[in-house]
């Protein structure tokens, strides 16, 4: 039998919600439409009992075409905490940014059927900060709710990669007895990500030295061969528990001139903390190598952002309950593991347990295609409620 307090959890009101702040265009670059949507989130947040701030982003840097580095703007973070003296506590984050930036073609929403609807972010994941308010009203409700304090989280950059907010995660995360993690579910159908890969960004930056190409190019170091040969070099690092993907090479000059400068960027996926750790230290050796056969210097700037997420018996114990409180509520919960990245692997490093894809269910997210399935923004903000309270009532201990 659902538990009386699930009854207050008002699907009506959620559709709505979710349809205003995805009329916000919130690409994580439009620092206008954050800030329009951090605002609504706090006066949506205030229903809660706790306290609620907004925290400014911290300094992030990236490099240019031509080298040099720069600092990032981001927006700021919700912040709400409720009952910290608590005992027990727990973590709830989500992001407010999407990948549609404010030029961006896709901006608005229609039916494409009954019950699922089209639109930037509805998925991915206004949907998912939806269902973890009206979870969390629902859960004050209960009668063990005062035995349970937790933190929200909710901040302005996981789509590039959360820089702006990974100390902040770390210092919520510490003490708390677990987390939860508002990304969509997995598939359409509700299953969970359970283990994920990780995933980090670099940039290299090459400087050769200019000369006149027919003149005299053996006075030149090629910057942009110095840099093909390291594409080649990190595609070779690959194996079966790490990609390398080199995604972009600029630089170059004249046809008549050797170029002295070039940058390249490249993605990584470790599917293991050693395959990172090994990758890191082994990239090193290869950047000596290509100074030494190019007479070039080479400067890198990035690193793993999201480090593997593994699930431990303590993670598998939280899986569990949520699966016993989906068949408790007549869903069938399953997962799988996925290539994907999210805040949760920045969770689960701190040594927290966490499930991150307790959102709604949808698909197609960082398309125009994206959809949500209108009635899983009930359906899972009954299931978190419930797993909040099994937490309040000490179920994971």
């Amino acid at each position: 039998m659902k538990p009386n307090f699930l009854s207050s959890i008002d699907a009506t009101a959620m559709l709505d919600q979710v349809q205003e702040w995805a009329a916000i265009n919130t690409g994580t670059g439009n620092l206008p439409g954050l800030e329009r949507q951090a605002q609504k989130l706090a006066d949506a947040f205030a229903s809660l009992p706790g306290t609620v701030e907004l925290v400014d982003p911290a300094p992030v840097t990236g490099i240019a075409a031509d080298g040099s580095e720069f600092e990032k703007p981001n927006g700021q973070h919700l912040v709400v905490r409720v009952r910290p003296t608590a005992n027990r506590r727990i973590l709830l984050t989500g992001h407010m940014d999407t990948v549609f930036p404010a030029d961006h073609p896709f901006q608005s929403m229609r039916w494409l059927e009954d019950g699922v609807l089209n639109g930037p972010g509805l998925a991915d994941m206004k949907g998912g900060i939806s269902v973890m308010l009206h979870a969390l009203m629902a859960f004050e409700a209960s009668p063990g709710a005062s035995a349970l304090g937790y933190d929200v989280l909710i901040n302005s950059d996981e789509e590039t990669g959360s820089l702006a907010s990974s100390a902040l995660i770390a210092e919520m995360a510490q003490g708390k007895l677990a987390a939860l993690t508002y990304e969509p579910a997995a598939l359409p159908d509700g299953t969970l990500a359970h283990a994920r890969g990780g995933t980090g960004n670099y940039s290299v930056i090459v400087t050769g030295k200019s000369a006149h190409a027919g003149r005299n190019p053996h006075e030149g170091r090629n910057a942009i061969v110095a840099a093909a040969d390291l594409i080649l070099r990190i595609k070779g690092m690959e194996r079966g528990d790490i990609t390398v993907n080199p995604a972009k090479l600029e630089g170059g000059a004249a046809n008549n001139v050797v170029p002295d400068h070039a940058v390249l960027r490249f993605n990584i996926r470790p599917k293991s903390t050693e395959a990172m750790e090994s990758f890191d230290s082994d990239l090193n050796e290869v950047l000596r190598s290509i100074e030494a056969d190019h007479g070039v210097s080479l400067h890198r700037h990035g690193g793993v952002t999201r480090p593997p997420k593994a699930v431990d018996d303590q993670a598998q114990r939280l899986f569990d309950l949520v699966r016993e409180c989906g068949a408790e509520l007549g869903q069938d919960i399953k997962w799988q593991s996925t290539g994907g990245v999210c805040d949760g692997n920045n969770i689960a490093a701190c040594g927290i347990p966490v499930v991150d894809t307790m959102g709604v269910r949808g698909g197609a997210i960082h398309s125009a295609d994206e959809f949500l399935i209108t009635a899983s923004l009930a359906e899972r903000a009954a299931l978190s409620a419930l797993v909040i309270s099994r937490l309040a009532a000490g179920d994971l201990n």
